[in-house]
C-alpha cells in the first residue's frame, strides 16, 4: 500500500518496499498498521502515526527494558574477576554507560550471572545454588577460558571442565583473561539475544 506524504509530496511505502532510504517495517509497525486499518483510519493518518507509535506484544517491550538494564551478580571465582570484570567498571571502560554497572550482592536482585574464573568441584554447589536463587528470566556469561572449559587446569581432579556442565550458558567469552572491552561486547551480544529471542532459536 502506498501513502502520499502531504508535507513532502513524495510517496512513502508502509510495507518496507518503497523508495531507497525508507527503513523496513518491523513486526510492531505491522501490528500498528493492522489495528489502524481495522478501525478504518485514513491512509494519511496511518502513515503519520506509524512514524511515532508502535503497538506490539508486551513481552517485546519487556525484553527491550531487560536488555538495557541488566543487573549482574557481583561475585568472582578467580583472576578474571579482577582483570576483566572489575576493570570494566572503572572509568576507562565505563560499563555504566550501557546500564550494566549495578552489581548486586544478592542473587534475588540479579538478572545475569557472570562466572569469572575456575569453577572447582568444591565451589560448584554454590554456583548452582546462586543460579537457582536468581529470578526468571536469568542469563549466564561464562567469562574466561577456565569458566568455559577448565582452562589450563582442565586435567585437575578438582576442576569442573566448563560451567555449562552445571548451568545453562548464554554467552561464552574466551580469553585468559578476557579484556574489559570484550566483556562489554559480551553484554551487547546478550542484549541482542534478549531483544531478538526468535533469531537465536533459529540457529
Amino acid at each position: 500500500m502506498e501513502i502520499k506524504d502531504p508535507n513532502k509530496g513524495n510517496e512513502a511505502s508502509i510495507n518496507g518496499s518503497g523508495p531507497v532510504g525508507n527503513p523496513p517495517v518491523d513486526e510492531m509497525q505491522e501490528e500498528t498498521i493492522r489495528r489502524l486499518k481495522k478501525i478504518g483510519a485514513d491512509p494519511a493518518v496511518i502513515g503519520e502515526v506509524t512514524k511515532t507509535v508502535s503497538v506490539g506484544p508486551l513481552e517485546k517491550l519487556l525484553n527491550l527494558a531487560r536488555a538495557n538494564s541488566l543487573w549482574p551478580l557481583g561475585f568472582g571465582l578467580a583472576c578474571c574477576a579482577i582483570e576483566g570484570l572489575m576493570a570494566a567498571n572503572m572509568a576507562r571502560f565505563d560499563l555504566s554507560r550501557f546500564g550494566y554497572e549495578v552489581m548486586r550482592a544478592s542473587p534475588r536482585q540479579a538478572d545475569v550471572m557472570i562466572v569469572c574464573g575456575t569453577v572447582t568441584k568444591k565451589a560448584a554447589p554454590f554456583v548452582v545454588r546462586l543460579y537457582e536463587q536468581m529470578a526468571e528470566p536469568k542469563y549466564v556469561i561464562a567469562m574466561g577460558s577456565c569458566a568455559i572449559s577448565g582452562g589450563p587446569f582442565v586435567d585437575s581432579y578438582a576442576v569442573v571442565p566448563g560451567v555449562d556442565k552445571l548451568i545453562p550458558v548464554d554467552v561464552y567469552l574466551p580469553g585468559c583473561p578476557p579484556r574489559p572491552d570484550a566483556l562489554i561486547h559480551a553484554f551487547l551480544k546478550l542484549k541482542e539475544k534478549i531483544i531478538n529471542p526468535e533469531v537465536v532459536k533459529k540457529h
